[in-house]
C-alpha cells in the first residue's frame, strides 16, 4: 500500500510540473513534493523515518521562493531537497568543503572526497539543480556564506558538535548572522548530549548550543521534537557513530543499534532580530 501510494504521488508530482511546463508557470514546489522528487537515491529516503524532512523543514519555515544556505552538506543528503525545491523561484546555496585545499591545511580526505562529489552532482543534474551556487565555508580560512543580509534561512544538520571541538563555533554563527536578513532563520539540528557528556562523543548539550547562537545575537524562537529519539541511550563506547547510519562497530550488536534508530536530536529554531 505505501509504495502504491507512494507512486501515485509521483505521478501527480510529475504531472503538476508537466502543466506548469506547458503554460509556461513556474511551478511552486511544495516541501512534500521536493520530498518526493526523482533526483533522491532510494538510501536516503529510507532515512525520512530519521530525519523528518517535511516536517524539519517546514519547522524551519523553508518555502520554494526562500534564498537558503546550508552547512556542510556532506554527503548531499538534505542538497538532494533543498536543491529542486529552490530551483525555480529561490536559491540553494551549499556552504560546502573545500575541495582544493593548500597542504599545510591538512584538511580530511573524507571532506575534500565529499566537498567534490557534491559539486559533482549539481553539475550533473544541473538540468533540474541549475541555479544551486556553492560556496567553499573552511574555517577559520574560508568563514562568508555571501553578501551580508542576503539569505532568507540558514541551515545546519548535525554539525554543531564538529565546530565546538574545534574551537571555531563562534565564528561559524557569526557567519550565519552575518549572511541573515533581519527576521531570518537559523536552523539547528545536532545529536543532543546528556548533561556532562564529552564532545567528542558527538553529541552537544541544547543549553550550550542555545548559548552560542544568543552569544552571536540570536533568539530563540521555538524548539522542536521532530527528530527526538528516547531509545538513544548515549552510553556507546564509540559515541553516536555507534547507531546508524555509520554503525561503527560493524556486525557486532548491529541488530541493537538498527533497533535503537539513529540518534536522538534537538532541533531549534533561532532568529535573527530586526535590531541587534
Amino acid at each position: 500500500m505505501y509504495f502504491k501510494e507512494n507512486m501515485m504521488k509521483k505521478l501527480l508530482v510529475a504531472g503538476l510540473v508537466s502543466w506548469a511546463g506547458l503554460t509556461g508557470m513556474a511551478h511552486a514546489m511544495t516541501l512534500e513534493e521536493a520530498a518526493l522528487n526523482s533526483l533522491r537515491t532510494p538510501a536516503n529516503v529510507e532515512r525520512d523515518q530519521y530525519r523528518h524532512p517535511v516536517e524539519t523543514l517546514s519547522f524551519f519555515g523553508v518555502k520554494d521562493n526562500l534564498t537558503v544556505v546550508e552547512f556542510w552538506p556532506g554527503g548531499g543528503w538534505y542538497t538532494e531537497i533543498l536543491a529542486p525545491l529552490l530551483n525555480e523561484n529561490g536559491q540553494y546555496v551549499a556552504a560546502n568543503f573545500e575541495t582544493n585545499p593548500a597542504p599545510e591545511a591538512n584538511s580530511p580526505a573524507y571532506r575534500i572526497r565529499l566537498g567534490k562529489a557534491l559539486e559533482g552532482w549539481l553539475e550533473t543534474h544541473a538540468d533540474k539543480v541549475g541555479n544551486a551556487k556553492t560556496v567553499t565555508f573552511d574555517p577559520p580560512h574560508k568563514t562568508s556564506l555571501g553578501e551580508s543580509g542576503s539569505a532568507d534561512v540558514v541551515l545546519t544538520f548535525r554539525n554543531m558538535h564538529n565546530w565546538a571541538m574545534a574551537g571555531q563555533a563562534e565564528m561559524v554563527l557569526s557567519a550565519a548572522f552575518d549572511v541573515l536578513k533581519p527576521g531570518g532563520v537559523f536552523g539547528v539540528v545536532e545529536h543532543r548530549a546528556k548533561p556532562g557528556m564529552s564532545l567528542k562523543s558527538g553529541y552537544m548539550e541544547e543549553n550550550e548550543v542555545i548559548r552560542l547562537a544568543k552569544a552571536a545575537g540570536f533568539v530563540l524562537a521555538d524548539k522542536s521534537e521532530v527528530n527526538a529519539n528516547p531509545r538513544d541511550t548515549k552510553d556507546y563506547a564509540d559515541g553516536v557513530w555507534t547507531l546508524p547510519p555509520s554503525l561503527r562497530k560493524g556486525d557486532t550488536d548491529k541488530a541493537r543499534y538498527l533497533a535503537i534508530g539513529e540518534s536522538d536530536r534537538m532541533t531549534l529554531k533561532f532568529v535573527k532580530p530586526a535590531e541587534r
